[in-house]
C-alpha cells in the first residue's frame, strides 16, 4: 500500500521534513521509502543527497 502525506504531518512526526521556503517551495518531506509490517517499521531508507540512491524500488524489493 502506498499512502500520501498531503499536510506533511507524518513526515514532521518522523523528523523527515526540511524547509525550502527560501526557494519558494515551503516545508517539504525528505525523499524516503519505508517498509512497515503489521505497524512495525522494518526498514527506513532516507536519501541524504539529491536523486534516488537508497529509496528506490530496487532497494525496497531487495528488502522484502
Amino acid at each position: 500500500m502506498m499512502l500520501a502525506d498531503g499536510n506533511g504531518d507524518f513526515a514532521r512526526k518522523l523528523g523527515l521534513e526540511f524547509d525550502l521556503a527560501q526557494a519558494g517551495m515551503g516545508t517539504r518531506s525528505k525523499r524516503y521509502s519505508m517498509i512497515v509490517d503489521d505497524g512495525v517499521v522494518k526498514s527506513l531508507n532516507v536519501e541524504d543527497k539529491p536523486g534516488v540512491n537508497v529509496s528506490g524500488a530496487e532497494t525496497v524489493l531487495s528488502q522484502l
